[in-house]
């Protein structure tokens, strides 16, 4: 009798239903409000706006998956090796487009404060649409391999659907272009994005001095950012390491299915990360404020932290979500 027909429901079935489902209803509900107020205020879209809206889709389109997992966990009922295989995919496609966005958007935010006057900078930001779409390209076309690799090998693989072991992923080659790929650059380039910002922030004498932006909540909202990417897929990623010389422990493989469970948990934390949390920053920076301040000390020696000042405004207001009126 196969899984999922089995009367048993082992706890951790249990968790994966509720976390999922969790995920799934929030996930969903925060991504398309996210859409749907981007949209709606489509004139003052800023290039890492475009970022975070592709992020939005990748996110629904990986919550989208979900149900699956739930009735799959749920015992529900049987899930042809295809369906199984074809969710698989677009969950981990869709994630990796979540942590390359997740970069892009990070390093967009520290390019725009730290080289303010730069017209290579803005001419290289100005081209966010064909960035998401190399993203794409590149997650769609991976995914693509990974299943032509897989229905060569399907002898090899038995119907555990989401409870199977990750057989592709942990290949020696396929583990190491993921590990620095897809997660040891974006982890490096976010790093190093975080810090630069925070640097220049700390720096700059128009932020320090200014009332309109508060430093230190710019800050923690960086730090949090990083600390939720970490959370969320560095769990994952070390998982598939321990997995290449411990394919027989089950223990294990039930650590790798909760680890890909907190990844999913990111699809719910972006939008209340990078949407929703900027709300306490608005009353503090007034961005017309901002613009009268460059504009008085434009041939002062002032003159460029306060354009700096402005480029630390408008970053963090790229993720804010303007109620409609």
């Amino acid at each position: 009798m196969s899984n999922c027909t089995n009367d048993t429901f082992p706890k951790s079935d249990q968790v994966f239903v509720a976390v999922y489902s969790v995920v799934f209803i929030f996930g969903l509900i925060l991504n398309l409000t996210a859409l749907v107020i981007f949209f709606r205020n489509s004139k003052s879209r800023s290039h890492t706006t475009v970022y975070m809206i592709h992020l939005a889709f990748a996110d629904i389109i990986l919550v989208c998956t979900l149900p699956l997992r739930i009735y799959y966990h749920g015992k529900l009922g049987v899930l042809s090796p295809t369906i199984c295989e074809f969710a698989g995919l677009i969950l981990l496609s869709n994630m990796y487009s979540s942590i390359f966005l997740l970069t892009c958007i990070s390093f967009d935010r520290c390019v725009a404060v730290c080289f303010p006057m730069s017209s290579r900078v803005r001419e290289g930001r100005k081209k966010a649409w064909c960035v998401c779409l190399g993203i794409w390209i590149l997650t769609i076309s991976t995914s693509l391999l990974i299943y032509f690799q897989k229905e060569q090998d399907k002898p090899l693989h038995n119907n555990t659907c989401f409870s199977g072991f990750p057989t592709i992923s942990t290949q020696k080659p396929a583990l190491a272009s993921t590990l620095i790929v897809g997660f040891g650059i974006p982890l490096t380039v976010m790093i190093f994005s975080s810090w630069g910002l925070i640097r220049a922030i700390s720096k700059s004498t128009a932020v320090q001095t200014s009332n309109l932006v508060d430093s230190r909540k710019i800050k923690r909202m960086i730090i949090t950012n990083l600390a939720i990417f970490l959370f969320c897929f560095l769990p994952y990623h070390a998982m598939l390491v321990l997995l290449v010389d411990n394919r027989g422990k089950d223990s294990l493989l039930k650590a790798y299915q909760y680890s890909l469970m907190v990844a999913c948990l990111n699809a719910m934390l972006d939008p209340v990360a990078y949407y929703f949390t900027t709300e306490t920053f608005r009353k503090k920076m007034d961005i017309e404020a901002v613009h009268k301040k460059r504009q008085m000390n434009s041939h002062s020696s002032d003159g460029h932290n306060s354009s700096r000042a402005h480029n630390v405004k408008a970053s963090v207001e790229s993720i804010q979500l303007t109620r409609s009126k």
